[in-house]
Order: structure tokens, then sequence, then C-alpha cells
């Protein structure tokens, strides 16, 4: 987990122990239900844990904002957020249930009191969330039509509430044709690791 730590000195005893816990609960998990790809989970920390704190760099969540994860698979980027910010309230959702079963294990075994996880699709959740985050579950246009009307219209944040879209690759045309304002940042801003130099951070809102 040294590359956790390398970006982030400031965690207190109970993160760290949190935080040391996920390799071997994943590494169990894994071999029971594959929710991470078998090449990657050697790398549970720089292309999981420290690509979904990636969130955090951009933006501080403040106590009780309420964050929804779509498609959440084995509980990233929710999980590490969730460690970080133990004051917020965290719903991840997938609509496979085997993967949520992980999910909630893994939550139970960190105590990890601000996370609710559910086996559903996010077109059956009414609740309204400050952020929406994911990890590239789909692509964006249909990813926001997927999570309209999730979101609270009033902000408490330096970043309007909106979707946080962890994605790589090629984008740019389908920003172009969402027509909706967004920000994008560079991971390889935050971070030096080659993974990370295709790496973005989406920040789409009204």
């Amino acid at each position: 987990m040294d590359v956790v730590l390398k970006y982030f000195d400031h965690l207190s005893d109970q993160q760290l122990r949190q935080i040391e816990m996920l390799q071997p609960l994943y590494l169990d998990w894994n071999e029971k239900i594959n929710v991470i790809s078998r090449k990657d989970v050697q790398f549970l920390y720089e292309r999981h844990v420290l690509h979904s704190l990636a969130i955090s760099k951009i933006i501080k969540f403040k106590p009780k904002s309420k964050i929804l994860d779509v498609g959440t698979g084995g509980g990233f980027p929710g999980i590490p957020l969730a460690i970080l910010f133990p004051k917020c309230q965290f719903h991840l959702i997938d609509s496979v249930g085997k993967k949520i079963r992980v999910v909630n294990e893994v939550a139970s075994t960190l105590k990890l009191d601000n996370v609710e996880a559910r086996h559903q699709r996010v077109q059956d959740n009414n609740e309204k969330y400050d952020f929406v985050i994911s990890r590239a579950v789909t692509n964006l246009k249909a990813f926001i039509e997927m999570t309209k009307g999730k979101i609270k219209t009033q902000s408490h944040h330096e970043l309007k509430n909106g979707i946080l879209y962890l994605k790589g690759g090629d984008f740019k045309s389908d920003l172009e044709a969402l027509n909706r304002k967004n920000q994008v940042f560079n991971l390889y801003d935050l971070f030096e690791e080659s993974f990370f130099e295709t790496k973005r951070l989406i920040h789409i809102f009204n």
C-alpha cells in the first residue's frame, strides 16, 4: 500500500488499518467471486484504491454529503472514498447481486457504517444525492440518461453537484456530443505512475 501512502500521508490510524485490510480481503473474496480481473488484483492499491481516491484530490466531500456509486462492482470507487470520508454517506449499487455481496462483506469487516450497498439498477433508485460517482460503467451519454434526476439542485461544495466519472482513453467527441457543462482533470497531474497517463476524472454538471 506504499503507493497510497505516497500521496495520502495524513490518514488516521483507523484509516490506515482499513486500507491495509483491503488487499487480503479482496484477494480472499476474488478467489470465490471474481470482482477484480485476475491480472489487476495484484495491482489493487494502484489501479483500484489510488484510482478511486483520485476523486478526493479534486473535491473534499463535506460531512453529511450523500454520494451514489453506480455500477460499483467490487466497491470502487465507493469503498476507498468511504474510508477517507467517514462522515459522508455512500450508497453503492450494482445490478449484479454477487458483487454487492462482496461489497457488503468488505464494508462489514472494515466497520464502515457509512456504506450502504444494494443490489439495484440506478433507474430503480428514487433518492437524490450531492454527487454521483462511477468508474466508466458505460458510455457517458447513457450514464447521464441513467442518472437523470438523481442529483440535488442545491450545492454546498466548491464543485457544483453533479457526476464525477473516472474514465480512460479518448472521450473528447463524447463530451462534445453531450453539450453539457464539464471539467476534465488529468490524473497524471496528480499521480506519477504510468497507469494514470491516460486516466481522467470528468465532472459533469448543469
